[in-house]
């Protein structure tokens, strides 16, 4: 087990030579799901003999048929992340080893020293109370309301400190984006498959279920590339349906829940997001376009927009919430 992604396929090279018949796995948490998943399964069914991981088995995982673990850079873990990777073998009825790897005992820290003498102090079973104490000691605890403090409370002192971190509690919470689980379009337009572009009922129905189904917009784009093969070119009415979804999806992943026209001038974009995450949002508009759009609890309002056709509406809409989703990446998701 390695601290760093970086060294895992190295390390694994260099175990494949010295030992060409060891069957080798590596798991990280840069691999995706399905490829850890794969991975884990392989080595728990016992289809690999060594695994090269970095600390994503610090818990959860047990595998009593492992009984010898290697952990190097030791003296780069806290104690209590060398005690749960030590408690990843032994879970079975045979002799396990931890082995802790770490180099020349003179270039380690006092604090690594002690962690690591700690952890060979302690190692009866049942002794996590006593590891977690020693490691208070070690790193130095403090009285929270008291007047002895360590850390960054110690140089601003406990009520600034939490003030500060309320502030930043409240910041964090109204950046999020809300998560709805549909958008509904109120908007007065015509959208639907005619019967005279696909006649049978079942294909209809399965073109309806596919436009329903898709999650982005390259699966539509692709939608409408398979019509135009088997039908011809989509009419305006099934264009305009591919179109409503396209913006459904952009809105939902934006926090808005409803689209509706208001009176004759507005349309409003209903949404429980918070005035800080809309600010993020709104960044990501030219100039020109951010006057359009007003803020209030509750919903946004985009001014002037009802006086177009609905189709104008729709096709601003797509473009200019489109502009806001380059701000997702930096906005976190409630």
């Amino acid at each position: 087990m390695v601290p760093r992604v970086e060294g895992i396929e190295e390390i694994a090279g260099r175990l494949q030579l010295m030992v060409p018949s060891a069957r080798i796995e590596t798991a990280h948490g840069q691999m995706n799901e399905g490829e850890l998943e794969a991975t884990m399964l392989t080595f728990g069914n016992g289809d690999a003999d060594i695994l090269v991981c970095t600390t994503i088995i610090e818990s959860g995982l047990d595998i009593p048929r492992v009984n010898t673990i290697v952990i190097e850079d030791a003296q780069k873990f806290g104690l209590s992340q060398l005690y749960q990777l030590r408690g990843r073998v032994g879970r079975a009825g045979i002799q396990a080893h931890a082995w802790l790897f770490y180099p020349n005992a003179h270039s380690l820290t006092d604090v690594a020293r002690q962690r690591l003498r700690a952890l060979q102090e302690f190692t009866q079973l049942g002794s996590g109370y006593q590891l977690a104490m020693r490691d208070m000691e070690i790193r130095g605890v403090g009285n929270l309301l008291g007047a002895e403090q360590s850390g960054q409370m110690d140089v601003i002192g406990f009520d600034l400190y939490m003030e500060m971190l309320q502030e930043a509690i409240n910041e964090i919470r109204g950046q999020a984006i809300p998560q709805v689980d549909d958008t509904q379009i109120d908007l007065s337009l015509t959208a639907f498959i005619p019967s005279d572009y696909i006649p049978d009922l079942d294909q209809k129905m399965s073109a309806y279920r596919a436009v329903a189904s898709a999650n982005s917009k390259q699966e539509l784009t692709q939608i409408v590339v398979d019509w135009c093969d088997r039908y011809g070119s989509p009419p305006p009415a099934a264009q305009q349906l591919v179109r409503i979804v396209e913006l459904k999806q952009i809105s939902k992943s934006l926090g808005f829940s409803r689209i509706k026209p208001e009176a004759k001038q507005h349309v409003i974009l209903e949404t429980p997001m918070e005035e800080p995450a809309w600010n993020l949002l709104a960044e990501n508009l030219p100039e020109h376009l951010r006057s359009r759009f007003v803020y209030s609890t509750g919903k946004v309002t985009v001014r002037g927009l009802g006086m177009l056709k609905a189709d104008q509406q729709l096709e601003h809409l797509i473009e200019w919430l489109g502009k806001m989703q380059g701000a997702l990446p930096e906005v976190a998701v409630a």
